[in-house]
């Protein structure tokens, strides 16, 4: 017999889940409330990797179905909850999301759907990185140093104490720095 679960998360702790479990009972869904879980963790931490999905994940079994409200429930960006359903597909837990008209994100439908969605995340992250790189090429042509601005401050404290006779651990701990630093810095030109 399949049991139904309710996976609800807001970001922040001044968020409330209440406003999901009631979209979900409005919607003719009768979830009991032990296999109700509700989580305050944000959405661009990994599904997998969030305690509360993790308790769910070890709770349901084949045959389950979960429901979130939107997507944007099981993950951010598009590659983490087509991962998140394919794991729960694999499982045999079905996926309903209420956003997309209840539609079981693991039928042949619901498949479709998660393509769509995912050519549309692609597209939208190809056209930011169109744009970030054309913004690069603008700030560079307008003569725009980019990257990390040099540590020259660093420089001429280590070469300061170079000209000291310090050896580099010395020159480490007295600044304070990893050696490494010290290195990168040592035969640097001020």
């Amino acid at each position: 017999m399949s049991r139904t679960f309710l996976y609800c998360r807001v970001s922040t702790s001044n968020q409330f889940t209440e406003n999901q479990v009631q979209e979900v009972k409005a919607a003719g869904f009768d979830v009991q409330s032990g296999r109700v879980v509700e989580e305050t963790i944000s959405g661009s931490v990994a599904a997998k990797e969030r305690p509360g999905f993790q308790k769910l994940l070890e709770r349901m079994e084949a045959g389950d179905v979960l429901i979130v409200t939107k997507l944007d429930r099981l993950g951010r960006n598009a590659m983490d909850v087509r991962q998140t359903v394919e794991h729960l597909a694999t499982n045999g837990i079905r996926v309903h999301c209420l956003a997309l008209g209840g539609v079981d994100l693991t039928s042949a439908a619901g498949k479709m759907t998660m393509q769509v969605l995912g050519a549309v995340a692609e597209f939208e992250r190809d056209l930011l990185i169109e744009r970030t790189q054309q913004g690069l090429i603008r700030a560079k042509a307008e003569g725009k140093k980019l990257g990390r601005p040099e540590a020259t401050s660093t420089t001429a404290a280590v070469q300061r104490l170079k000209a000291k006779d310090m050896t580099q651990t010395q020159a480490a701990m007295e600044l304070g720095r990893g050696i490494a630093t010290i290195k990168r810095h040592w035969n640097k030109v001020e």
